[in-house]
């Protein structure tokens, strides 16, 4: 059983970002596998890149982040992102959707629902 971060944090990653950086977290050749980058980041680094994205040129290849800073579908969601990712990196959380999860809390309700409607 997974508590609800974790899982809304499945949920947006593979809404989001699983396009780029793979399936569970697991990286394709043009970016990175973020379940391994996120162990070795510091939080107000993921933060950072999130919100305002990141450019960086390797072997003559440029590889670009987009930048989701007024994306509030993914923002409102940035730190369940990140707890997802850090328990796929821990080798905590298998792949695949989490089979059960904790019920959604009124307090989580209310914050995304506030965030969301901004």
């Amino acid at each position: 059983m997974v508590d609800w971060p974790t899982y809304e944090g499945f949920r947006r990653y593979h809404s989001g970002c699983h396009v780029c950086h793979g399936p569970e977290g697991e990286g394709f050749s043009y970016a990175p596998a973020l379940k391994k980058s996120v162990m070795n980041m510091d939080y107000y680094d993921f933060l950072e890149i999130v919100s305002s994205g990141k450019e960086e040129s390797k072997g003559g290849t440029e590889f670009i982040m987009p930048a989701f800073g007024t994306n509030r579908n993914m923002m409102c969601f940035r730190d369940d992102i990140h707890v997802y990712l850090r328990a796929r990196g821990a080798g905590k959380l298998p792949r695949g959707r989490p089979k059960k999860k904790e019920p959604k809390s009124d307090e989580i309700r209310a914050e995304q629902a506030e965030c969301l409607d901004g």
